[in-house]
């Protein structure tokens, strides 16, 4: 599951010097691999964006002082994985240190939206290793099916399936998946 401490430490080295190119959107390192990412098509930043609205909306009275913000890299450099989920939630003062990247122990939730070119990642790799890092709750949203599972800890033994249209409780929040999106 982990790789070599000095591999990783040279994958993420070569991540970070790579030049921007059009049509990629994030890196990952995972499996001793760079992974360059496609940017993402509308619908599933649209279903980032309504997600994120509505846990934005909870945490004041859940979680004081904590977000629900995309972009944000989250690092497991003892596991080798340097992951971009489509959105997490953990404190907001968690952006100010200098550290390039979220830890696990930062992170409350990973949302993922399922791409169109590579669903096994989302399903199967992410689920392994949010679980490996220990991040208490997987929100797994595929608008190829307009479904989708709620990952619980430990180790997403609990997995709840659900259809758009649900209202879907996920740790202490709710998410009303009837404003999402089916791909085109």
């Amino acid at each position: 599951m982990s790789i070599d401490p000095a591999v990783y430490a040279r994958l993420r080295e070569i991540a970070d010097q790579l030049p921007q190119v059009p049509g990629i959107g994030k890196i990952e390192i995972a499996n001793g691999e760079i992974v360059m990412m496609m940017s993402p098509v509308r619908r599933h930043e649209l279903a980032v964006l309504r997600i994120a609205r509505q846990l934005n909306a909870q945490l004041p009275t859940t979680h004081p002082g904590f977000v629900a913000h995309p972009g944000a890299d989250l690092e497991d450099a003892g596991l080798g994985r340097l992951r971009c989920p489509d959105l997490m939630v953990f404190a907001e003062s968690a952006l100010e240190g200098e550290a390039p990247a979220l830890l696990p122990h930062e992170v409350l939730l990973v949302v993922e939206i399922v791409s169109k070119s590579n669903p096994e990642n989302d399903y199967e790799n992410k689920v392994r290793d949010y679980a490996a890092m220990g991040i208490p709750l997987y929100l797994l949203v595929d608008p190829r099916k307009g479904t989708g599972i709620v990952h619980d800890m430990p180790g997403y033994a609990a997995r709840t399936p659900f259809a758009f249209g649900d209202t879907v409780t996920v740790g202490p929040w709710t998410v009303d998946t009837g404003v999402l999106q089916t791909y085109a």
